[in-house]
Protein backbone atom coordinates (compact mmCIF):
# COMPACT_ATOMS: atom_id res chain seq x y z
CA UNK A 1 0.00 0.00 0.00
CA UNK A 2 1.20 3.49 -0.99
CA UNK A 3 2.40 5.95 1.50
CA UNK A 4 -0.41 8.42 1.01
CA UNK A 5 -3.27 5.51 1.26
CA UNK A 6 -1.77 4.73 4.94
CA UNK A 7 -2.09 8.13 5.65
CA UNK A 8 -5.44 8.79 4.58
CA UNK A 9 -6.72 5.65 6.49
CA UNK A 10 -4.60 6.51 10.02
CA UNK A 11 -5.83 10.54 9.38
CA UNK A 12 -9.79 9.84 10.73
CA UNK A 13 -7.71 7.68 13.85
CA UNK A 14 -5.50 10.75 14.73
CA UNK A 15 -8.59 12.36 14.74
CA UNK A 16 -10.00 10.46 17.04
CA UNK A 17 -7.24 10.53 19.87
CA UNK A 18 -7.10 14.03 19.92
CA UNK A 19 -10.83 14.62 20.38
CA UNK A 20 -10.59 11.67 22.64
CA UNK A 21 -7.66 13.27 25.02
CA UNK A 22 -9.44 16.21 25.06
CA UNK A 23 -12.83 14.88 26.32
CA UNK A 24 -10.64 12.89 28.92
CA UNK A 25 -9.21 15.86 29.95
CA UNK A 26 -11.99 17.47 30.37
CA UNK A 27 -13.50 15.35 32.51
CA UNK A 28 -10.48 15.15 34.88
CA UNK A 29 -10.64 19.13 35.26
CA UNK A 30 -14.27 19.43 35.61
CA UNK A 31 -14.30 17.09 38.49
CA UNK A 32 -11.33 19.10 39.94
CA UNK A 33 -13.01 22.92 39.40
CA UNK A 34 -15.81 21.25 40.94
CA UNK A 35 -13.93 20.68 44.05
CA UNK A 36 -14.25 16.55 43.80
CA UNK A 37 -12.08 14.04 43.48
CA UNK A 38 -11.00 13.25 39.71
CA UNK A 39 -10.76 9.35 38.79
CA UNK A 40 -9.15 10.65 36.08
CA UNK A 41 -5.22 11.46 37.05
CA UNK A 42 -3.53 11.24 33.53
CA UNK A 43 -4.97 10.75 29.67
CA UNK A 44 -2.40 9.85 26.63
CA UNK A 45 -2.75 8.59 23.65
CA UNK A 46 -1.30 7.66 20.57
CA UNK A 47 -2.38 6.29 16.37
CA UNK A 48 0.18 2.82 16.13
CA UNK A 49 2.82 3.47 13.71
CA UNK A 50 2.62 1.54 10.23
CA UNK A 51 5.59 -0.58 11.39
CA UNK A 52 3.44 -1.74 14.11
CA UNK A 53 0.21 -2.58 12.02
CA UNK A 54 2.15 -4.11 9.26
CA UNK A 55 4.06 -6.43 12.65
CA UNK A 56 0.28 -7.21 14.16
CA UNK A 57 -1.00 -7.72 10.81
CA UNK A 58 1.26 -10.70 10.03
CA UNK A 59 1.16 -12.10 13.76
CA UNK A 60 -2.95 -12.40 13.40
CA UNK A 61 -2.45 -13.38 9.86
CA UNK A 62 -5.26 -10.18 9.19
CA UNK A 63 -5.64 -9.24 5.24
CA UNK A 64 -4.93 -5.46 4.46
CA UNK A 65 -8.53 -5.03 3.04
CA UNK A 66 -9.40 -6.08 6.78
CA UNK A 67 -7.67 -4.27 8.87
CA UNK A 68 -9.78 -1.29 10.19
CA UNK A 69 -12.58 -4.62 11.12
CA UNK A 70 -9.60 -6.95 12.72
CA UNK A 71 -7.58 -3.86 14.66
CA UNK A 72 -9.34 -2.91 17.49
CA UNK A 73 -6.46 -0.56 18.85
CA UNK A 74 -5.40 1.26 15.55
CA UNK A 75 -6.24 3.99 17.93
CA UNK A 76 -5.01 3.96 21.60
CA UNK A 77 -6.13 6.28 24.72
CA UNK A 78 -4.78 5.33 27.68
CA UNK A 79 -6.90 6.60 30.39
CA UNK A 80 -4.41 6.17 34.24
CA UNK A 81 -5.08 6.54 38.03
CA UNK A 82 -4.34 6.49 41.21
CA UNK A 83 -6.15 3.71 42.66
CA UNK A 84 -7.68 0.29 41.66
CA UNK A 85 -11.26 1.28 42.44
CA UNK A 86 -10.98 4.23 40.31
CA UNK A 87 -10.80 2.04 37.61
CA UNK A 88 -14.37 0.99 37.85
CA UNK A 89 -15.60 4.69 37.93
CA UNK A 90 -13.93 5.22 34.84
CA UNK A 91 -15.93 2.33 33.14
CA UNK A 92 -18.73 3.57 34.70
CA UNK A 93 -18.07 6.85 33.03
CA UNK A 94 -17.39 5.40 29.66
CA UNK A 95 -20.66 3.54 30.18
CA UNK A 96 -22.90 6.91 30.65
CA UNK A 97 -21.16 8.63 27.45
CA UNK A 98 -23.11 8.93 24.47
CA UNK A 99 -20.43 9.42 22.39
CA UNK A 100 -18.26 6.24 23.16
CA UNK A 101 -20.64 2.92 22.14
CA UNK A 102 -18.37 -0.09 23.82
CA UNK A 103 -17.89 -2.87 21.65
CA UNK A 104 -16.11 -5.48 24.75
CA UNK A 105 -14.53 -5.16 27.96
CA UNK A 106 -11.16 -6.86 28.66
CA UNK A 107 -10.49 -7.29 32.54
CA UNK A 108 -6.93 -7.91 32.63
CA UNK A 109 -6.74 -7.08 36.57
CA UNK A 110 -9.01 -9.65 37.69
CA UNK A 111 -7.48 -12.14 35.67
CA UNK A 112 -4.05 -10.74 34.65
CA UNK A 113 -2.09 -12.14 31.96
CA UNK A 114 0.18 -15.31 31.90
CA UNK A 115 3.04 -11.88 31.63
CA UNK A 116 1.51 -10.50 34.49
CA UNK A 117 0.19 -7.33 32.09
CA UNK A 118 -2.67 -5.66 34.32
CA UNK A 119 -5.33 -3.87 33.00
CA UNK A 120 -9.13 -2.93 31.72
CA UNK A 121 -9.39 -2.44 28.15
CA UNK A 122 -12.28 -0.93 26.65
CA UNK A 123 -13.13 -1.21 22.96
CA UNK A 124 -15.71 1.30 21.63
CA UNK A 125 -17.07 2.67 18.82
CA UNK A 126 -16.64 6.22 18.22
CA UNK A 127 -17.50 8.81 15.36
CA UNK A 128 -15.45 11.73 13.65
CA UNK A 129 -16.47 13.48 10.89
CA UNK A 130 -14.00 14.15 7.95
CA UNK A 131 -13.68 15.71 4.80
CA UNK A 132 -16.01 12.64 3.65
CA UNK A 133 -18.35 12.74 5.80
CA UNK A 134 -18.94 10.62 9.46
CA UNK A 135 -16.67 7.80 9.74
CA UNK A 136 -17.24 5.48 12.38
CA UNK A 137 -13.92 3.69 14.03
CA UNK A 138 -12.60 1.52 16.51
CA UNK A 139 -10.60 2.43 19.01
CA UNK A 140 -8.99 1.07 22.32
CA UNK A 141 -9.10 2.36 26.12
CA UNK A 142 -6.48 1.25 28.45
CA UNK A 143 -7.70 1.56 32.03
CA UNK A 144 -4.91 1.04 34.69
CA UNK A 145 -3.19 2.44 37.80
CA UNK A 146 0.26 4.46 37.24
CA UNK A 147 1.77 1.35 39.12
CA UNK A 148 -0.01 -0.88 36.95
CA UNK A 149 1.25 1.62 33.47
CA UNK A 150 5.19 1.72 34.96
CA UNK A 151 5.40 -1.85 34.82
CA UNK A 152 3.39 -1.89 31.23
CA UNK A 153 5.49 1.09 29.74
CA UNK A 154 8.93 -1.08 30.79
CA UNK A 155 7.14 -4.82 29.90
CA UNK A 156 6.35 -2.79 26.04
CA UNK A 157 9.93 -1.44 25.64
CA UNK A 158 11.14 -5.01 26.82
CA UNK A 159 9.12 -6.85 23.79
CA UNK A 160 10.02 -4.25 21.44
CA UNK A 161 14.10 -5.19 22.03
CA UNK A 162 13.62 -8.84 22.16
CA UNK A 163 10.93 -9.38 19.77
CA UNK A 164 8.96 -11.01 22.07
CA UNK A 165 11.44 -13.44 23.16
CA UNK A 166 12.52 -12.15 26.79
CA UNK A 167 14.44 -13.78 28.03
CA UNK A 168 14.06 -16.00 31.09
CA UNK A 169 16.22 -14.00 33.69
CA UNK A 170 14.35 -11.35 32.61
CA UNK A 171 10.98 -12.74 32.80
CA UNK A 172 11.16 -13.72 36.11
CA UNK A 173 12.02 -10.87 37.40
CA UNK A 174 9.42 -9.10 35.48
CA UNK A 175 6.93 -11.49 37.24
CA UNK A 176 8.28 -10.67 40.77
CA UNK A 177 8.13 -7.29 39.89
CA UNK A 178 4.20 -7.54 38.85
CA UNK A 179 3.64 -9.30 42.38
CA UNK A 180 5.21 -6.26 43.74
CA UNK A 181 2.93 -3.68 42.17
CA UNK A 182 0.13 -6.20 42.76
CA UNK A 183 1.08 -5.31 47.03
CA UNK A 184 1.50 -1.75 46.12
CA UNK A 185 -2.14 -0.88 44.41
CA UNK A 186 -3.39 -2.60 47.66
CA UNK A 187 -1.49 -0.83 49.97
CA UNK A 188 -2.02 2.17 48.19
CA UNK A 189 -5.72 1.63 48.52
CA UNK A 190 -5.95 1.43 52.64
CA UNK A 191 -4.63 4.95 52.52
CA UNK A 192 -7.10 5.61 49.55
CA UNK A 193 -9.14 8.28 51.75
CA UNK A 194 -5.87 9.93 53.52
CA UNK A 195 -4.36 10.21 50.30
CA UNK A 196 -7.33 12.14 48.95
CA UNK A 197 -8.20 14.06 51.60
CA UNK A 198 -4.13 15.51 51.64
CA UNK A 199 -4.67 16.60 47.33
CA UNK A 200 -7.98 17.76 48.12
CA UNK A 201 -6.84 19.85 50.74
CA UNK A 202 -3.65 20.89 48.44
CA UNK A 203 -6.17 21.70 45.36
CA UNK A 204 -8.27 24.18 47.46
CA UNK A 205 -5.77 26.13 49.06
CA UNK A 206 -3.89 26.25 45.22
CA UNK A 207 -7.29 27.75 44.49
CA UNK A 208 -7.70 30.16 46.79
CA UNK A 209 -4.39 31.61 46.51
CA UNK A 210 -4.89 31.88 42.73
CA UNK A 211 -8.22 33.68 43.52
CA UNK A 212 -6.43 36.23 45.57
CA UNK A 213 -3.38 36.69 43.94
CA UNK A 214 -5.67 37.11 40.94
CA UNK A 215 -7.62 40.00 43.00
CA UNK A 216 -4.35 41.48 43.87
CA UNK A 217 -3.05 42.00 39.95
CA UNK A 218 -6.72 43.71 39.14
CA UNK A 219 -6.21 46.04 42.31
CA UNK A 220 -3.20 47.18 41.32
CA UNK A 221 -5.27 49.02 38.16
CA UNK A 222 -7.80 50.82 40.54
CA UNK A 223 -6.23 50.80 44.05
CA UNK A 224 -3.56 53.08 45.54
CA UNK A 225 -0.02 50.50 45.04
CA UNK A 226 0.54 51.68 48.69
CA UNK A 227 -2.32 50.14 49.93
CA UNK A 228 -2.45 46.99 47.64
CA UNK A 229 1.51 46.66 49.29
CA UNK A 230 0.12 46.19 52.44
CA UNK A 231 -2.17 43.92 51.41
CA UNK A 232 -0.27 42.03 49.64
CA UNK A 233 2.01 41.89 52.86
CA UNK A 234 -0.53 40.56 54.79
CA UNK A 235 -1.30 37.91 52.68
CA UNK A 236 2.36 36.63 52.57
CA UNK A 237 2.22 36.03 56.52
CA UNK A 238 -1.12 34.55 56.12
CA UNK A 239 0.05 32.03 53.32
CA UNK A 240 3.69 31.23 55.66
CA UNK A 241 1.15 30.08 58.80
CA UNK A 242 -0.15 27.55 56.38
CA UNK A 243 -3.73 28.04 58.18
CA UNK A 244 -6.22 27.71 55.53
CA UNK A 245 -9.11 29.06 57.53
CA UNK A 246 -7.63 32.71 57.25
CA UNK A 247 -6.56 32.55 54.00
CA UNK A 248 -10.23 31.53 53.70
CA UNK A 249 -11.37 34.98 55.50
CA UNK A 250 -8.69 37.12 53.41
CA UNK A 251 -10.04 35.87 50.31
CA UNK A 252 -13.88 37.35 51.24
CA UNK A 253 -12.55 40.04 52.93
CA UNK A 254 -10.16 41.22 49.72
CA UNK A 255 -13.50 40.31 47.73
CA UNK A 256 -15.42 43.16 49.62
CA UNK A 257 -12.18 45.31 48.97
CA UNK A 258 -12.52 44.87 45.47
CA UNK A 259 -16.60 45.40 45.50
CA UNK A 260 -15.96 48.44 46.53
CA UNK A 261 -13.70 49.49 43.98
CA UNK A 262 -15.48 48.35 41.08
CA UNK A 263 -18.60 49.95 42.68
CA UNK A 264 -16.85 53.44 42.48
CA UNK A 265 -15.83 52.93 39.42
CA UNK A 266 -19.51 52.31 38.28
CA UNK A 267 -20.55 55.76 39.97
Amino acid sequence: MELQMWREILCPYDLAVEELKLKFVHIMNEYRTAGRYSPIEQVDGRVKSISSILDKMQRKKININEIETDLEDIAGIRVICQFVEDIDRVVEIIEQRSDMEIKTKKDYITKAKDSGYRSFHVIIYYDVDTIYGKKRIQAEIQIRTLAMNFWATVEHSLQYKYKENIPEHITEKLMNAADAIVVLDKEMSIVRDEIMDAQNSFRKKANIVSEILSTMQNLYKVANKQEVIKIQDEFYKIYETGDMEQLIHFNKQLDIIAEGYRAQSLS
